[in-house]
């Protein structure tokens, strides 16, 4: 049976790789339909440059170098030739061939340096990046619009020695492998003295050709710039056990890990992705959003005030995203939040899925705060079995936002930390950033929208602007779902009993009350709040309406996803299609195709320059429109509102505008698909 089974594999390979030969022949194909056939496999070399200039999204660009008189005068031109050369010689190309491929090589880095006004240097590490791109053999300009593109795209700003991409990575590996990480400190053996040249050239510098196309058909699929960060996050995880036991002096162990990628082979390509696919799904997002400003062509988020990574203690996590992680269901990143402030402050008002630990006790009462710690692993631990909407693996510790007054929060964070504790993390911007994140997003009014976050657990109400709803003075919940079972564990905490562990945890376990949950935009599946119907409304717009949170406004053109629109109609679970114009806030109209699923509404914004093509403008859930609005005067003009809805009232998350022809019946098909998954989200 088994080379029965050999030849069905083999089979099955031949008829993928004619489908995606077919695919690309055809024309228009875009990166999802080359994913969906080739499903995680290995390219086809006879197809590898196709794939990976979709993937690019360098199809159809015209030729950069076209204008430029092909003067080779930098001044450091001897440098650029001279590896150039060497990277001629490593190459197997016919003889015949290899002046008009050094032209290519050499043309592409001097126009790179001029167009980009960058002064060239080996230690950069271009020659590596194109080596799998001239394996390709591709025209001039394919290879300059490639080149470009992984620059722009995948290689982040400051890659250099102490780069911030660097302490991004150490926090990351922090995060997750926290005596790993402790271990190479100790050693003074910063990221940057290892993996310089994995993060330059993608892992080119060291890998064969072969390993270096694997992961480079890997990666460019992703068409995520921060699953480098994960891959090398493997490698050093691979690497744990003789890092630990290494007993060589500094230079030896960075001589070792730097070349370690080396020891990869075509086998491991699969495992190495599959773990670090792991590891991302257990990475908080913010990682990514606070940061995204390391890749791509935009300045935007490069401010003199961005946070010094090489100075955080640990990652920071931002506020709304401590909101949302908890209301989703799955396997995501769930957060059990520590409250660090003194209690008065606590007391006054807190979010209502925290736990208290007064970090003043550290230094004032250590046993006791030993104590406290303990009941806070255990409390976090019964929380998650229970299923608890505080429950999350993941600790997050929140501060008041005041440098000063948070300087004894970040020595309770060190302490997790030296106890080699995974998954800690700090709430960025402290409780200030909560309140004040609560308040820009209430946008149905201050008596409404964000009551049920903020808990009180003393007599005095607590206030963000005016005021917040409070719990009665013993802090019990008031039935509104959320704050009873953390108050409690909070409360107990306070008792300074000697039993204090015991109250926690008889807490935990006899706080049977269902806890309801938020519907969140980014549910699958949820439930509304028990007894409450969910909000969603069609009506007219009034003309001091002015919720604007655009939604779709957030990343450059250069890395959204290009999809062909006619493909994406065509797929079977797409119910509705209309033809319409994106309209913005400041007016500005773009062509696009509202395509509406069973579960999903999606927004394809027109390419001008590339037609059947479109970028995926903006995708929402259905359960997640609360509102669907049109003016008086232009009927045409459709305002979706996309948010929560709760006891407390709607929560406004995003708006998007839409110019619709016969818009009547694009609002009743969209509505009768809403009100199809709000049923069944009911039942």
């Amino acid at each position: 049976m088994e080379p029965l089974k050999q030849s069905a594999e083999a089979i099955r390979e031949i008829v993928k790789e004619k489908d995606l030969a077919d695919a690309l022949e055809e024309g228009g194909c875009d990166l999802e339909t080359v994913r969906n056939i080739i499903q995680g496999r290995q390219l086809p070399a006879d197809l590898r440059a196709k794939v990976w200039k979709i993937a690019l999204n360098v199809v159809g660009k015209g030729d950069s170098l076209a204008s430029w008189d092909g003067s080779l005068d930098l001044p450091e031109q001897s440098i650029i030739h001279k590896d150039c050369q060497e990277l001629i010689d490593q190459l197997s190309v016919p003889e015949e061939e290899k002046s008009v491929l050094l032209l290519d090589i050499e043309s592409v880095i001097t126009f790179y340096c001029k167009s980009r006004n960058v002064k060239y240097s080996s230690c950069l590490g271009w020659i590596h990046l194109l080596k799998p791109l001239v394996h390709l053999r591709l025209p001039r300009s394919d290879l300059y619009n490639c080149f470009y593109a992984i620059m722009n795209k995948f290689i982040p700003r400051d890659c250099f020695m102490r780069g911030r991409p660097f302490h991004l990575f150490r926090l990351l590996l922090q995060y997750h492998e926290p005596e790993l990480c402790s271990f190479l400190d100790t050693k003074k053996m910063t990221p940057d003295s290892y993996a310089l040249n994995w993060l330059g050239s993608l892992f080119s510098y060291y890998c064969s050709a072969e390993v270096t196309q694997a992961i480079w058909d890997g990666y460019l699929q992703q068409a995520d710039p921060f699953f480098i960060y994960f891959l090398m996050l493997i490698i050093l995880v691979n690497a744990k056990d003789v890092i630990l036991a290494q007993e060589s002096d500094k230079e030896e162990m960075i001589k070792f890990l730097e070349t370690s990628p080396a020891n990869l082979d075509l086998e491991d390509i699969e495992d190495l992705f599959s773990l670090a696919q792991y590891y991302c799904s257990k990475t908080p997002a913010s990682f990514r959003k606070d940061n995204h400003s390391l890749f791509g062509s935009s300045l935007l988020g490069l401010k003199d005030d961005d946070t010094d990574l090489s100075q955080a203690l640990c990652l920071a996590i931002s506020v709304s995203e401590i909101l949302q992680a908890n209301q989703q269901q799955g396997e995501g990143v769930r957060f059990f939040v520590v409250d660090c402030r003194p209690a008065e402050q606590y007391n006054a008002g807190h979010l209502s899925t925290a736990f208290h630990l007064d970090s003043d006790l550290m230094l004032q009462n250590p046993s006791e705060f030993a104590q406290s710690v303990k009941s806070l692993l255990e409390a976090q631990k019964q929380s998650i079995e229970s299923g608890s909407v505080a429950g999350g693996e993941h600790l997050c510790f929140m501060g008041s936002g005041r440098e000063e007054e948070d300087m004894y929060m970040n020595m309770v964070l060190a302490h997790f930390l030296q106890k080699n504790k995974e998954y800690v993390s700090i709430a960025k911007g402290g409780f200030m950033a909560l309140q004040q994140h609560l308040a820009d997003i209430n946008v149905e009014g201050p008596e409404n929208g964000y009551g049920h976050w903020i808990a009180s657990t003393s007599g005095s109400r607590s206030s963000i602007n005016s005021s917040v709803d409070g719990d009665s003075p013993n802090g019990s919940s008031d039935g509104k779902g959320v704050k009873s079972l953390v108050n409690k564990m909070t409360v107990a905490l306070k008792t300074k009993s000697v039993n204090v562990k015991e109250k926690v945890i008889s807490f935990i376990e006899n706080t049977s009350t269902p806890v309801d949950r938020h519907v969140s935009s980014s549910d699958r599946v949820g439930k509304p709040y028990r007894g409450v119907k969910p909000v969603f409304s069609i009506g007219d717009e009034e003309e001091y309406d002015t919720d604007e949170i655009d939604s779709s406004s957030m990343s450059d053109d250069d890395r959204k996803e290009v999809v062909n629109i006619q493909t994406w109609i065509n797929k079977p679970d797409v119910k509705y299609n209309f033809p319409c114009n994106e309209v913005k806030e400041n007016g500005h109209m773009f062509p696009s195709h509202l395509l509406v699923t069973a579960t999903h509404m999606y927004c394809l914004r027109e390419i001008p320059s590339r037609k059947g093509l479109a970028y995926i403008q903006s995708r929402q859930a259905l359960n997640s429109v609360v509102k669907i609005t049109s003016k008086k005067k232009h009927p045409e003009l459709i305002t979706f509102k996309y948010g929560n809805s709760n006891t407390s009232g709607i929560e406004i998350l995003a708006v998007e505008r839409y110019l619709i022809p016969n818009a009547g019946d694009a609002t009743k098909a969209i509505k009768q698909q809403i009100m199809k998954v709000l049923d069944a989200l009911e039942s």
